[in-house]
């Protein structure tokens, strides 16, 4: 199986909002905290002229108590259109084609040591058709802090060693003048993980969230940030506009280092 460890590295603009903090955290946590959560969903699908398939769900789950800090998360992307082939003998049929198609998971536990320190065990797997990489596989184990919490803002980061392993994607290799494919070798190496999340309500019913994450390792150093702007429209149903960037430092030629993704969902609030 697939499996990787990361380690991570930190960020440094903490100490501003730190200050901030006046309440203590875990001033206002339960002893028993029970899991809460939502589920995104996005749909588009157009006819006629064109026609497309895309699909972006996402779930994610987290618990917070006197002595834990839990959290668990499920993404899938998978978008495809219908193109035009042209045979040898001139002769047209349309047929769909993939262009997107990937899914990542991933969990963290942690054991407070105190109202603001855990010590924090994460893993996360994710497999992309059309990634840098075809799948990668991170376990590490850090330190974490919980910088602010407040009833309107929340700021934490994490910050450990791991060990990642990878597949990195295929490639052709050109023979007597033939193109082959080419199923490149796993990678594996030790990473810093760097985990930041920060969340501000600004009205009783809108809310941002920032997640940034950072996979380090001397092959290959991956970024990601997720953002998103909550606008509540029921108790358990509002609408999510999110912008995803993702980074691999290193890449085949021809393929890219930076992919984006710009997502309006559902979400329904657990």
């Amino acid at each position: 199986m697939k499996k990787i460890l990361l380690a991570s590295l930190v960020l440094a603009s903490l100490g501003c909002f730190a200050v901030q903090a006046q309440d203590a955290p875990g001033t206002n946590v339960p002893a028993n905290g029970d899991w809460t959560g939502s589920g995104e969903l996005g749909f588009a699908s157009t006819t006629g002229n064109t026609r497309s398939q895309n699909l972006d769900a996402k779930l994610g789950l987290n618990q917070e108590n006197a002595q834990w800090k839990n959290s668990f998360f499920l993404d899938a992307l998978r978008s495809k259109s219908q193109v035009k082939v042209v045979n040898p003998d001139g002769t047209t049929y349309k047929k769909y084609n993939t262009t997107a198609n990937r899914y990542d998971g991933g969990a963290s536990v942690g054991y407070k040591l105190d109202p603001r320190s855990y010590i924090v065990g994460a893993g996360r797997y994710e497999h992309d058709d059309f990634g840098a990489n075809r799948w990668q596989a991170i376990v590490s184990i850090g330190y974490g802090y919980i910088a602010l919490k407040t009833q309107r803002t929340e700021l934490s980061f994490e910050i450990g060693p791991g060990f990642k392993e990878y597949q990195p994607a295929d490639t052709t290799v050109t023979v007597n003048g033939v193109s082959h494919p080419y199923t490149q070798d796993r990678q594996k190496e030790v990473v810093a993980r760097g985990l930041v999340n920060y969340k501000y309500r600004l009205t009783a019913n809108t809310s941002f969230e920032n997640t940034f994450l950072m996979e380090a390792g001397s092959k290959d150093k991956y970024f990601q940030d997720d953002a998103g702007l909550n606008v509540s429209m029921t108790k358990k149903l509002s609408l999510k506009v999110g912008y995803e960037v993702r980074h691999h430092s290193t890449v085949l030629p021809g393929v890219k280092k930076t992919d984006t993704l710009a997502t309006t969902n559902i979400v329904y609030n657990i």
